[in-house]
């Protein structure tokens, strides 16, 4: 997959100003009060003369009580700026964002920290913009980030023209987030064009190349950048590793997480929970077991994902026992388990028929507080079933608080099938929700 990159000599990345050109509406378009009405339909007196007020606001030449002014104006405007019928939280009226020397530049911090809809950001942006305040490179950072969490593939274009026209784009922040946002709207080569254009890549630059990769399963691609990264002067962090070991795990290559994982020992990460983590799930999925135990065993630190995935690694071999007593193990420490560890425990128990051990995991669960959901249910039918007990299935379907799926009837008709009970078969045959699915 290495081969994606050489498509893209550096001498030839002036392209990049063309790839978008295709946008239709630059944000510079847009007016401070009149458009601004037209597009969201705001009716607030106030803010519209806050708004004028700013029109004639110099931020050029400004003495300290001005700059105070003109902090102030700021707040009032966006207090009462309201974006989609909502009001900005009072979270965001704090004096953090605003810094000495600083009063333009850093007022986009005023929205950043508080608004979380897309398009209420970039309504504020356009706001700030129009009235000649410059965003800095964190709020540009922000915003393309939201885009791509909102996959708002033409908003974040457009951003990115203007990002390159104010000189920010390359920017390392700006351009670790538009390779995420391309990455998340499916615009891998975007992503590589970023990177390949941005003048120094950092260790977070390199890991944020990868991971799109990774996202886009190209395994090979993960690990050639993974090797010219080593040949750099960057090096890896966990979050690199834990990236590269998902991909040895998504790809079942045993032999390549072992290297990698001499390599993050080497590295000092034996301690770093997160990436013994992705080691654990790495090894799981490749059948090294005898390698997951060590792991386990050598963790100071434990968390959720830790015992879950050791309880998983059980139930998908067929280590009932193990499992269970994995769960009696974390039930005495300070991570408690949760519905994902009963579960685990309560499919282990239906695999090896464990009727006994399956209800007193199911009550636990119930006195953890934990309300069961449909997995859990199926389970305990499945487990009931698989044991012969289909009269105690049935009752035990008509006491859940949920009603029941499709899934738990049809495990209520193989099981009817197996014990050749014909009479129990035809009832669970006639459900509804058995029927419709």
């Amino acid at each position: 997959m290495y081969k994606t990159f050489s498509k893209f000599p550096p001498h030839r990345l002036t392209a990049l100003s063309k790839h978008f050109s295709i946008v239709s509406q630059p944000l510079s378009g847009f007016s401070t009060v009149i458009n601004l009405r037209k597009y969201m339909n705001l009716e607030h007196k106030s803010t519209e003369k806050a708004l004028k007020i700013l029109d004639c606001v110099s931020s050029c030449t400004q003495k300290v009580g001005e700059d105070e002014l003109h902090r102030r104006l700021i707040r009032s405007c966006m207090e009462d700026l309201k974006l989609g019928q909502q009001k900005l939280p009072k979270s965001i009226e704090s004096d953090d964002f605003i810094y000495q020397n600083k009063i333009f530049a850093d007022s986009f911090t005023f929205w950043r920290s508080g608004i979380s809809k897309i398009e209420d950001l970039v309504v504020s942006f356009i706001t700030l913009h129009r009235n000649g305040i410059r965003p800095d490179k964190r709020a540009l950072a922000c915003l393309f980030s939201s885009c791509g969490s909102s996959k708002a593939l033409d908003v974040g274009a457009q951003l990115h023209s203007l990002t390159m026209k104010i000189g920010f784009a390359k920017s390392s922040s700006v351009g670790v987030s538009l390779i995420s946002l391309y990455s998340k709207c499916h615009r891998l080569e975007s992503s590589i064009l970023v990177f390949l254009e941005m003048p120094i890549r950092n260790t977070i630059s390199w890991t944020a190349i990868i991971t799109a990769h990774a996202q886009h399963h190209q395994h090979d691609a993960c690990l050639y950048l993974f090797n010219l990264m080593m040949k750099s002067t960057s090096k890896p962090n966990d979050f690199t590793c834990v990236t590269i070991l998902g991909t040895c795990r998504s790809s079942a290559s045993l032999g390549l997480g072992r290297s990698f994982h001499c390599l993050e020992l080497s590295m000092g990460l034996d301690s770093c929970t997160p990436v013994l983590n992705a080691m654990i799930s790495m090894y799981a999925k490749s059948g090294g077991i005898e390698e997951t135990h060590k792991v386990f065993d050598r963790m100071t630190c434990r968390d959720q994902i830790t015992w879950n995935s050791m309880i998983f690694l059980y139930s998908q071999y067929g280590f009932a026992e193990k499992a269970i007593s994995l769960l009696k193990e974390m039930d005495k420490q300070i991570t408690a388990p949760d519905k994902i560890s009963f579960l685990g425990v309560l499919s282990s128990c239906r695999h090896a028929v464990l009727v006994e051990e399956g209800w007193n995991c199911f009550y636990l669960m119930i006195e953890h507080g934990i309300e069961p959901g449909l997995d859990h249910y199926s389970c305990i039918v499945d487990l009931l079933g698989r044991a012969g007990l289909l009269e105690e299935a049935l009752d035990f379907i008509g006491k859940m608080s949920v009603p029941p799926s499709g899934v738990i009837w049809a495990s209520l008709l193989s099981a009817s099938r197996v014990h050749g009970n014909v009479t129990m078969g035809i009832r669970a045959a006639k459900k509804p929700s058995f029927t419709s699915s």
